[in-house]
């Protein structure tokens, strides 16, 4: 998932910023309906399953020595990727579905999503990021 939201947050926020405010946001408007799809969809809930899992493990194992890595990476996926993606990115993404392309009111709410949505996006892949990392690093015995 830090790769998706990596690629959001270098580029692909930044390339749509540069179009007309009407094009931007039919842009976005058709990425945001082709997310929702199987795949990514079970790939982004399943990862957050495995780490309901992960914790659940880490806390009856606290005694073993990475049990703590394994807590911290799945509760950064858990609040930092998956939370901040139900309470901030979708309510911007179900604002900017009804936003009207043509209008004053869609351009303004075109440049607050730009700023919004990309910030809440950096949170995600740092989160996404150091999830992988922390959980990787019980890997290594």
């Amino acid at each position: 998932m830090a790769g998706v939201f990596f690629a959001f947050s270098t580029f692909v926020m930044n390339a749509l910023a540069r179009l007309q405010p009407k094009q931007g946001i039919t842009a976005m408007q058709s990425i945001n309906i082709k997310a929702i799809n199987p795949l990514f969809i079970g790939i982004f809930l399943g990862t957050a399953a495995a780490c309901v899992f992960l914790a659940g493990s880490s806390l009856l194992n606290w005694y073993q020595p990475h049990a703590v890595y394994l807590l911290i990476g799945s509760l950064f996926y858990l609040v930092g990727t998956l939370g901040v993606t139900i309470l901030c990115n979708v309510p911007l993404n179900d604002a900017l579905a009804i936003a009207d392309p043509d209008s004053a009111n869609g351009a303004s709410l075109w440049a607050n999503y730009l700023t919004n949505w990309t910030m809440w996006n950096h949170i995600r892949t740092i989160s996404a990021l150091l999830a992988s990392a922390a959980i990787t690093i019980t890997l290594h015995e």
